[in-house]
């Protein structure tokens, strides 16, 4: 009886200095040691276009491509290039980082009028793990809809859109 007496108790001791391990070496796991940063490297940008009577919507994609929709006329004057917004992230190499876009959002003129945005795709497509090096470059388009010009007159529209990185 002693002998079953003493085998209990050593496996009681067993399990919990296991559990005890096990325990803390989940607490280390769960905090990073580099907080997630991000730092906007682009501003995503439409470029200069023409508008027909019934409008359309100009999209640019995460790789720089723009495509017209509707009776949009592409212009390409010196000055007024396109290209997506660009975003620096840097977190712990290996973490998972996710995206939550922000809700369509209006892109405004000096003189009256607004243009709705719409956040578009992002290269890379998430989730996404950090590589090694601790950073990552994210190319994110967008759509703008494009109403007639009395809706929406030709000028210069200005905005912003929100995106929430988010490290698991």
């Amino acid at each position: 009886m002693t002998l079953a007496f003493r085998r209990n108790r050593l496996c009681k001791f067993i399990c919990g200095g296991l559990l005890f391990l096990l325990s803390h070496l989940s607490l280390i796991a769960q905090e990073p040691s580099v907080t997630l940063s991000v730092v906007t490297i682009q501003n995503i940008s439409f470029g200069a276009f023409f508008q027909g009577s019934l409008g359309g919507a100009v999209t640019v994609s995460p790789d720089g491509t723009r495509l017209f929709s509707g009776d949009i006329i592409e212009a390409n004057i010196s000055g007024f290039s396109y290209y997506p917004a660009i975003f620096e992230v840097e977190a712990d190499p290996g973490m998972l980082i996710s995206i939550i876009k922000g809700s369509d959002t209006s892109m405004s003129r000096s003189n009256g009028g607004s243009i709705s945005l719409q956040v578009g795709v992002s290269d890379p497509g998430f989730p996404v793990i950090v590589p090694p090096s601790g950073r990552i470059q994210v190319s994110m388009g967008g759509i703008l809809t494009v109403e007639n010009p009395q809706v929406n007159p030709s000028g210069d529209y200005s905005g912003s859109f929100e995106v929430t990185f988010i490290q698991e």
